[in-house]
């Protein structure tokens, strides 16, 4: 049996990024993971922009929450137990998401944003203006939690490697999980929604209530990366849910096309790339002070050239070599 194209070079893929920490330094090892946490991230949020139209400013509260969850769950004196945190952290997400996800998603358009928006930033007071969360200094956790069964020690993720492989394990699952939710009924009635909600809530669906699983699936699926995110640094503070955060990962899925599930982390690697060059003094000298404003001028450059997202190229380039070939004096002066 021949094994299609695509699924080949896909597997290729996939066991280079495996082997990669055992060619690469340290700096660039860890990279890769912050990469794979925030594809991990925007994919959760693709599921809401590219699968059911819903364009929301607060996803950072999910991917807060969970990772503020895991910490505070985590033992000071040894390793937690993820068998345990990782449920307890992903639930959290789903809980806020379905208790707010019923009030936002009763709106629509910027009302739908500006919601969203107002309620992470609620979240984001929470942890900021209290001890629950340490306030502005935020919290640790000294220990990264490993798979446990009673004192049997399954997988211990306390290794770069071992953590390297954990994270992009848990990516190529996401990615699967909602590869096959959007060919199913369920993803092809988001997808109408998506196209025509008044139509859909005409052929008998009811649209909220796909809207609001959607919108949980979303939350918790943000969670998993927020656990990530928290076991890969050892800190969590309240910056994890500010608006900032809700926009960068909104930015890596436009940037990278909304219309495609993988142009989820084609953005995501893109735009954590974009950051880093920008940043390194080697690169830019002393622009890198004020990395903001290259930074902020390349994006608008890149969404304007790719209305389509980067995902979207290869399509742009075979338009407009249709376009040049139809058209008799562009060919001549090419």
């Amino acid at each position: 049996m021949r094994i299609p194209l695509r699924a080949a070079l896909l597997l290729a893929l996939v066991c280079l990024l495996a082997l990669l920490p055992m060619v690469a330094s340290d700096y660039y090892t860890g990279l890769a993971v912050k990469i794979m946490i925030y594809a991990l991230f925007a994919l959760s949020l693709q599921l809401l922009v590219g699968g059911t139209g819903l364009v929301s400013l607060g996803h950072a509260a999910f991917f807060g929450i969970s990772a503020y969850t895991v910490t505070l769950l985590s033992p000071e004196s040894g390793a937690g137990n993820f068998f345990v945190l990782l449920p307890c952290a992903i639930a959290c997400a789903m809980i806020y998401a379905a208790v707010t996800g019923i009030l936002c998603l009763r709106t629509k358009g910027v009302y739908f944003i500006m919601v969203t928006l107002a309620f992470a930033q609620m979240a984001y007071y929470i942890f900021h203006d209290t001890k629950l969360g340490g306030g502005t200094d935020g919290i640790y956790m000294y220990f990264r939690p490993e798979w446990r069964i009673g004192d049997t020690v399954l997988l211990d993720v306390s290794k770069p490697y071992a953590f390297y492989l954990f994270t992009l394990a848990c990516l190529l699952l996401v990615w699967g999980f909602l590869a096959m939710l959007m060919r199913s009924r369920f993803g092809a009635a988001l997808t109408g929604i998506r196209a025509n909600e008044q139509r859909m809530r005409a052929a008998g669906y009811s649209t909220l209530g796909y809207k609001l699983v959607a919108y949980i699936l979303a939350g918790g699926l943000g969670g998993i990366a927020g656990v990530l995110y928290a076991a890969k640094d050892g800190f969590v503070n309240p910056e994890l849910l500010a608006w900032e955060q809700s926009g960068l990962v909104l930015l890596m899925v436009i940037l990278g096309g909304s219309g495609r599930l993988w142009g989820a982390i084609v953005g995501a690697v893109a735009l954590t790339l974009l950051q880093e060059a920008f940043q390194s003094q080697a690169l830019m000298g002393d622009l890198a002070t004020h990395w903001h404003l290259p930074f902020g001028l390349a994006i608008i450059a890149l969404v304007a050239l790719l209305p389509k997202g980067l995902a979207g190229l290869p399509e742009t380039w075979r338009a407009l070599r249709n376009r040049r070939s139809a058209d008799p004096r562009a060919a001549a002066r090419s």
